[in-house]
């Protein structure tokens, strides 16, 4: 059978898993296992337990779970809570301003956490039910959360970008730093799209004015709380700004950067918040270890996939194919998009970078693209991908968070914000310097 067809089958076949409910992970193995066994036969069952295990044996990914802890201490803890608190306080006047100051939320709390799910339920929980009770539309307010959501994967730290740098063998300290100004540029782009979504809907002088109105001076009335909230936040972002100085000034590793970030947010958690019980300590550790276990089963499951179709010579093939297409380079760049955004439609950013990182990075380079400019494209693409169906984690996120507003109004509410996506795509091909200015100023 010719690598063409064959490789036809396996998408289908991986499709209909994950169609049935199948999870992302057993997807993976089973389908690549049945592939080599029909490829290879019996024989092949070795090297699956191999290309299994020697992947997550790698040194760097010992940061994703220490990445995932410092996530989970922030976001177990009230931190967005007081995050959310203070931003209203200080947004509150502008148009939309509720709306705008949860976008700021995820922002920051991106940072933090690291996780677009954790930053998508730990200000939504606040965001949405205080939204409404103001009157906003719930397409807004379901919106703006999905989208300020996505923005974990690529603002600093982010464990997708960790995942490419080791998949692509890059450096994972100019990888954080190419994503800083693409990740507020989106925030921008998202805030200014509430202010005119908000002004379109009376989403901030509706028919609850009144009821407004009392909210913002029970606000005023609560400055200095809300100013004591603010103080707590510091010390979490004091020490995400410490482990960026560490990774770009060449202090440690990833792994020993965030090794240290983990103990000092659950430090910080338990001694600002005082979550002295055993209870709580023991949600963190519980959420951490779910996701790592999920992220790296995914990881090696990805990397036995790709085992497999290169054995079959289908990824071979397909990158031929691609590297011979005679188009403009950026007429490629915009079918490697595409590619991109449908993958993003169904599979997990995680899943998306191991599979297809090493096969596009050469392609990328011939094209003579910059392998960090071209990371941030990709984790915007994937970013997309969390809030447009069928799978879109944060929409189903939002769902679990306000059960009461249909799926329907929280994805017209969304798509606004891909869209925006869609222009930060364009605006980093025309203006690549948004994304290499800073690493280039800071590393050289």
């Amino acid at each position: 059978m010719d690598p063409i067809t064959l490789g036809i089958i396996v998408a289908v076949a991986l499709i209909v898993l994950m169609a049935i409910g199948t999870p992302i992970a057993f997807a993976l193995g089973g389908v690549s296992l049945a592939a080599l066994i029909y490829d290879r036969g019996l024989p092949e069952l070795t090297y699956f337990g191999e290309t299994f295990f020697d992947r997550i044996a790698e040194f760097g990914f010992v940061a994703i779970p220490m990445f995932i802890l410092m996530g989970a201490a922030v976001a177990s803890s009230p931190t967005g809570r007081d995050l959310y608190r203070s931003l209203d306080l200080w947004m509150g006047r502008l148009p939309g301003g509720l709306a705008v100051s949860n976008i700021g939320a995820c922002t920051i709390f991106s940072a933090l956490s690291g996780s677009s799910p954790a930053t998508c339920a730990a200000i939504g929980k606040m965001g949405i039910p205080e939204m409404r009770t103001r009157g906003y539309p719930d397409g807004v307010a379901a919106g703006c959360i999905a989208a300020g959501g996505t923005l974990g994967i690529l603002i600093p730290p982010s464990v997708t970008m960790i995942i490419y740098g080791i998949s692509t063998e890059t450096s994972i300290g100019r990888l954080f730093i190419a994503g800083v100004v693409p990740g507020f540029m989106l925030a921008g782009l998202f805030m200014i799209w509430t202010m005119i979504a908000c002004r379109l809907a009376g989403g901030y002088d509706n028919p609850m004015a009144q009821a407004a109105v009392h909210v913002k001076e029970n606000i005023r009335a609560n400055v200095d709380a809300n100013l004591k909230a603010m103080i707590r936040v510091l010390p979490f972002l004091a020490v995400v700004a410490g482990i960026l100085f560490a990774l770009y000034g060449g202090v440690a590793t990833p792994s020993e950067a965030a090794g240290v970030g983990a103990f000092l947010c659950l430090a910080l958690a338990i001694v600002i918040y005082r979550m002295w019980q055993v209870g709580p300590i023991k949600l963190i550790m519980r959420d951490s270890l779910r996701e790592s276990v999920m992220i790296m089963l995914v990881i090696a499951c990805a990397e036995v996939f790709a085992y497999a179709l290169s054995s079959m010579f289908i990824t071979q093939t397909v990158a031929a194919a691609i590297a011979d297409l005679e188009v403009n380079r950026w007429v490629l760049m915009g079918v490697i998009n595409l590619f991109l955004l449908v993958a993003g439609f169904f599979l997990p950013p995680v899943a998306v970078i191991v599979m297809t990182a090493p096969i596009l990075l050469p392609i990328i380079l011939a094209a003579d693209f910059d392998p960090y400019w071209f990371a941030v494209i990709l984790t915007i693409n994937l970013e997309i991908g969390l809030i447009t169906p069928p799978v879109g984690l944060n929409l189903f996120i939002i769902k679990s968070i306000a059960p009461d507003i249909s799926l329907r109004n929280i994805l017209m509410g969304s798509l606004p914000y891909a869209l925006c996506m869609a222009l930060g795509i364009l605006l980093l091909c025309f203006f690549p310097g948004i994304a290499l200015w800073l690493p280039n100023l800071i590393m050289g």
